[in-house]
């Protein structure tokens, strides 16, 4: 991780042993930039006026759908920075504390770091048993670092000589990313792969002009990854500064989908934004709202290190876990929880304690469908004694504040619903539901079901819903200049307002990647009536008119933007619509989404857009 050390990268004055070794036998070619270049290039990859890397909409996307119904997952923070155990005695004696970051933060010389990598001997690393904690606790998927900043490969990559199986002490014969890929399979839990495009040890990273090199070695490994353990997700890392730019992240990203077009990925493959990847990457916070314009992730420690520290004895409590995985469901988020392994491969017994802690809770009279599947509770604001979570027709409520004898829990409504039924789960005491001010009361006779949550079950009438329209998207006029004006270039009927250009990209094979202009106009007819969320996700000029009057007005050239409006909407109306949007230069991106208390966010669907 990245977020928690601000750090200078620093170029080594001297190449690292391993990779010196492999130069001189010629594993590894110091191309010239231009050649370099030339390979990655010629990498299978979208590229050119008219194309669009937006391939789909991830808050729908059935190549999401696992993700978003998951909510919980394992990380595993695991390298050769494990064998240190967190601890570096330097040359004078006195001893440096870190964990992952340990090579640079405890300024360990490189060959030095190498030296003690080759006693690195994980032998009692259980793959079965890592999977069947990560079951117990609940877990739907597990993401473990293939490949963190100090450049070791976790699995036998070809491209170099610096990983587990050819500088180490382990079994030569074992593969462990390939254990846990078989025991994962085995249990119907997903394997994602963590990768660091930021490289210590290669001396090719860090300079913009011998990066390419380095860029062609990275793709290569990526396709060992992707073809030989077939990854559900693909977890990145260490984009923040340079070398790393906006226009790399597009190309890997199109690569990516080149090599699996379901692959799941999250937004550190570029730089951060809500533009890149499908996911967001909050690091140990959780966000008060469900995050605008993109799914989310929220990754958090059990202790204070992602790697092990045999002197960390800092662990969570399993009801703070609990309260926090209940947070990101409750706001459509997941929670990917780490733990980090001791040098010989075993995961220390506070955390496997912990994360049976939360197993326990997730299977408790059903407890888990405040989880899986469970989203934004939108039908209410979210309450200070707990949390509310929704799956269809269910509230939620996860009270971690419960009331004396006799008193209310009250839930302040965001639009019309009626509750139709109320149980406390895991127990048979009367609750009663009547309705208060702003919203409605709760009432349990009982006393709390355990310590870390109750959860109490309303089921609700939301009220109508219309069905679904027969829509055919928007009229969509593109235009060769950035004015507007002009006959249009093209014009048709578009699906949905869903593109990301990019850098290279435009809405047609004749209209350059920069100094255009879009305009859509027709109809939108929402399923319920209630005051939306109108997002869009622009770069650069955006405008939107409902009904003729301007709601989102940011006409200046910007980067990307999350631009938002509340609108009230009507069911079965057919409300106008006009979007402009200009590209100056840069990178191209123009999607319109909506939310609402009774509507997940996503983009706004073509069945709801009429052209006319």
């Amino acid at each position: 991780m990245h977020t928690l050390h601000v750090r200078t990268a620093r170029r080594a004055t001297a190449l690292p042993l391993l990779v010196a070794a492999a130069l001189a036998a010629g594993a590894l070619t110091a191309a010239q930039p231009t050649a370099a270049q030339a390979a990655v290039a010629s990498a299978p990859r979208a590229a050119g006026p008219g194309t669009d890397f937006a391939v789909d909409d991830p808050f729908t996307a059935d190549r999401t759908s696992w993700f978003r119904q998951g909510r919980f997952g394992m990380f595993i923070h695991f390298g050769a920075y494990s064998n240190l155990e967190g601890e570096y005695t330097r040359p004078d004696g006195t001893v440096c504390r870190d964990a992952e970051w340990i090579v640079r933060n405890c300024g360990i010389p490189m060959e030095e770091y190498e030296k003690q990598a080759a006693t690195f001997n994980p032998a009692d690393f259980d793959a079965k048993a890592v999977v069947a904690a990560a079951k117990d606790a609940g877990m739907r998927y597990i993401v473990i670092t293939a490949k963190h900043h100090d450049g070791y490969a976790m699995w036998p990559t070809k491209t170099n000589s610096w990983n587990l199986r050819d500088h180490s002490a382990f079994d030569k014969n074992r593969d462990i990313i390939a254990e846990l890929k078989k025991a994962a399979d085995d249990s119907g839990i997903k394997l994602g792969l963590y990768y660091s495009i930021k490289d210590w040890h290669d001396p090719d990273y860090p300079d913009r002009a011998t990066f390419p090199a380095y860029e062609k070695r990275m793709y290569a490994q990526l396709k060992e990854l992707v073809s030989t353990y077939d990854p559900a997700l693909l977890w990145f890392d260490g984009e923040a500064e340079e070398p790393w730019r906006a226009g790399d992240g597009e190309r890997l990203e199109a690569y990516l989908q080149g090599l699996k077009p379901d692959l799941v990925v999250n937004n550190r493959v570029g730089k951060l934004r809500v533009t890149d990847g499908d996911f967001s990457t909050p690091e140990r916070e959780i966000p008060e709202a469900p995050v605008a314009g993109q799914l989310w992730e929220s990754c958090g420690t059990l202790n204070d290190h992602w790697g092990y520290a045999r002197y960390d004895d800092n662990w969570k409590s399993s009801s703070d876990l609990v309260r926090n995985l209940l947070a990101t469901s409750s706001r459509s988020g997941n929670y990917l929880l780490n733990v980090g392994p001791d040098a010989r491969g075993r995961i220390p017994g506070p955390s496997l304690q912990r994360l049976g802690e939360m197993g326990d809770w997730l299977r408790t009279a059903g407890q888990g469908e405040a989880v899986y599947g469970a989203g934004y509770g939108g039908l209410v604001e979210q309450p200070q004694w707990g949390t509310v979570s929704r799956k269809g027709d269910k509230l939620y409520a996860a009270v971690t504040q419960w009331p004396q004898s006799g008193g209310t829990l009250h839930l302040t409504t965001r639009t019309g619903f009626a509750v139709k039924q109320v149980r406390v789960l895991g127990s048979g005491q009367a609750v009663s539901v009547t309705k208060s001010g702003d919203g409605y009361d709760i009432q349990p006779s009982g006393a709390a079901t355990n310590e870390m949550a109750t959860v109490i079950e309303l089921t609700v009438d939301p009220g109508a819903t219309a069905s679904p329209s027969s829509g055919t998207g928007l009229k969509q006029e593109v235009f060769d200049n950035p004015d507007l004006s002009g006959e249009p270039k093209l014009t048709r009927t578009d699906p949905t307002v869903n593109h990301s250009w990019k850098f290279t990209g435009s809405p047609h094979a004749d209209v350059p990647a920069d100094g255009f202009s879009v305009r859509w106009s027709g109809t939108l007819e929402p399923r319920r009536t209630e005051t939306y969320t109108l997002s869009t996700v622009s770069d650069d000029n955006v405008r939107v008119w409902i009904d003729g009057k301007l709601v989102i007005d940011n006409w200046q050239p910007h980067n990307v933007q999350v631009d938002q409006a509340q609108v009230d909407l009507t069911s079965g109306r057919h409300h106008a619509i006009k979007i402009e949007y200009v590209e100056q230069t840069g990178e191209a991106h123009m999607k319109l989404l909506w939310s609402g208390p009774g509507q997940d966010q996503q983009v706004v669907p073509q069945q709801q857009l009429n052209p006319n």
